[in-house]
C-alpha cells in the first residue's frame, strides 16, 4: 500500500486531483485508516488512474467516465478509442500545418511587394497524354491531405498495382462555389487501369502546353512560386486555358522524409509556330 503522497508521485497526479477523485468516487482508496484518515492506495489502482486519464484525453466529463469505469470496457476497445483520437489530432495537425504556411506565404508576399528580383526559373513544355486515377471533391488547399487519405482508403489491391508515378492534384475554379475548388487527387496509371471501386475516376488529361515551376518544399521560394509563375505568364503575354485544370506534382525525396519537389503546371494558349 502507498500513501496519498506516495501514489501522487507516482502516478504523477496532484494530491488535490486524487482527492477530489476520491469525492466523486471516480477513484477511493485501497484502505482508509479510519483512525486518522489517511488514504492508502495500491499498485494496481495506477491501471485504473491511468484508464481515467486516457478518459480525459479522449474528451470525456468526469461524470461520464464515472460511468465507463463501471462498464466492462476492454483494453482493445480502449485502444480503438486513442487510435481514433491520434487520428483526429493528426488530422488537425494537417490542417495547422497548412494554415501556417499559408500565413508564411502571405507573409513572404507582403515582403516582396514591388521586387521580383528572386524569380524562379519558369519552363514552358509539351507534356504528354496521361491517365490517371482520382478521387474528386469540393475543397480548399487545406483540405488535399484528407483527400489523399480518402483515396488511399478507396484503392483495392488491383488498382494499386496499376498506379504509376507520384501523388498528382488537379484544381480548377466551379462557376458557383466561391469558397472552395473542384479538386482532384490522384496518381497516374497505365491505360489499361482496371475496372475501379466506387467514387473513384480513370481520369484523360490531354496533351498541353504548360508553364511550370519546380521547387523543393522546404525551399524558401515554395511559398511565392505561384507568384513568379504568374508574373512570368503575365510579362510573356501567354493566357492561361480555362478549360483545362491547373497541375501540381509532388515527387518524394529519397533519404529527405517529409520533403519532396514540388511542380506547378499551369496550362497556356499558344501559338502553333511557337511549339
Amino acid at each position: 500500500m502507498f500513501k496519498i503522497s506516495e501514489f501522487s508521485r507516482l502516478s504523477r497526479i496532484p494530491l488535490q486531483t486524487l482527492r477530489y477523485y476520491d469525492q466523486l468516487g471516480i477513484l477511493k482508496p485501497a484502505k482508509t485508516d479510519e483512525s486518522t484518515g489517511y488514504r492508502y492506495y495500491s499498485a494496481e489502482q495506477l491501471l485504473e488512474i491511468n484508464r481515467i486519464v486516457i478518459f480525459k484525453e479522449l474528451g470525456f466529463t468526469l461524470q461520464q467516465i464515472t460511468h465507463l469505469l463501471h462498464e466492462d470496457i476492454s483494453a482493445e476497445q480502449i485502444r480503438g478509442m486513442l487510435r481514433l483520437k491520434e487520428n483526429e489530432i493528426e488530422r488537425q495537425l494537417n490542417i495547422e500545418r497548412s494554415k501556417l504556411a499559408r500565413v508564411k506565404e502571405r507573409m513572404q508576399l507582403v515582403e516582396r511587394e514591388g521586387r521580383m528580383d528572386k524569380e524562379q526559373e519558369v519552363v514552358m513544355k509539351r507534356v504528354e497524354t496521361m491517365h490517371m486515377i482520382t478521387y474528386a471533391s469540393m475543397g480548399t488547399v487545406d483540405d488535399i491531405p484528407d483527400l489523399f487519405e480518402i483515396f488511399d482508403g478507396l484503392l483495392d489491391s488491383r488498382s494499386k498495382s496499376s498506379l504509376s508515378g507520384p501523388q498528382m492534384v488537379l484544381w480548377d475554379v466551379p462557376g458557383s462555389a466561391v469558397h472552395a475548388f473542384e479538386l482532384e487527387v490522384g496518381y497516374a496509371v497505365k491505360s489499361d487501369a482496371p475496372k475501379l471501386p466506387e467514387h473513384l475516376n480513370l481520369r484523360l488529361l490531354p496533351s498541353e502546353t504548360v508553364a511550370t515551376l519546380l521547387f523543393r518544399s522546404d525551399s524558401a521560394f515554395s511559398e511565392t512560386a505561384c507568384l513568379d509563375l504568374a508574373a512570368w505568364i503575365e510579362r510573356n503575354g501567354y493566357r492561361i486555358r480555362s478549360d483545362q485544370p491547373g497541375r501540381e506534382i509532388y515527387v518524394p525525396l529519397s533519404g529527405e522524409p517529409g520533403i519532396c519537389l514540388i511542380e506547378i503546371q499551369i496550362p497556356i494558349e499558344v501559338e502553333e509556330d511557337h511549339l
